[in-house]
């Protein structure tokens, strides 16, 4: 039974359909209308062997706030429904990044406890129309929403395009290695990782 989860989300803000299959390797097609930060998913759902839909309609005559925020929110739960009891995963998962100049490492646990570190400084406040401060809202989202503990610490970069790349491509390195199926147990003593 594949993996997948249907997240539906519409307020006053934005309106959101993501799905996502954490067991098929597809094509995956993101809409946000904001275009570095289609392409910083596109990187991430293939690097994270996944297939990844995102459909948003957000307040972007605002700013890119909510769209990039909501769709955090909406990852972040479809990867937690997606993965049920997590049975069998690996729950762990690491990664280093080096995108030409910057090298950025993530670890994470996907165990149902919520925390984000996050230690990248942006030397720019944009990247085309994108505004580089919602790269950690976005990851405070994912984190809260999906009960994963996340660390992401540049090492070093000059390049803010290099450097959200690098994130975000290791996130997604990671996220695989932690949604790995190894065994046929809750990776945990307690049991569970459901509450």
């Amino acid at each position: 039974m594949a993996r997948e989860a249907l997240i539906k989300r519409t307020t006053k803000e934005t309106d959101i359909t993501l799905k996502l299959n954490l067991d098929e390797f597809g094509e995956s097609s993101i809409n946000s209308g904001i275009g570095f930060f289609d392409h910083m998913l596109t990187l991430f759902a293939f690097r994270a062997g996944i297939t990844l839909h995102v459909d948003c309609q957000g307040d972007l005559e605002i700013d890119g706030h909510h769209t990039v925020e909501d769709i955090g929110i909406c990852l972040g739960q479809a990867i937690k429904k997606a993965l049920g009891d997590k049975r069998g995963i690996n729950r762990y998962g690491s990664s280093r990044i080096p995108m030409d100049e910057s090298l950025a490492v993530v670890d994470l646990s996907v165990a149902n406890r919520s925390f984000l570190v996050f230690n990248a400084e942006m030397p720019s406040p944009l990247v085309g129309g994108y505004e580089t401060e919602l790269t950690e809202e976005f990851f405070h989202a994912v984190a809260n929403n999906g009960g994963i503990t996340i660390h992401i610490n540049l090492e070093y970069g000059k390049n803010t395009h290099h450097i959200n790349e690098a994130i975000f491509v290791a996130f997604g390195d990671a996220l695989r290695k932690a949604v790995q199926i190894t065994s046929d147990r809750i990776p945990s003593t307690k049991g569970t990782l459901s509450v």
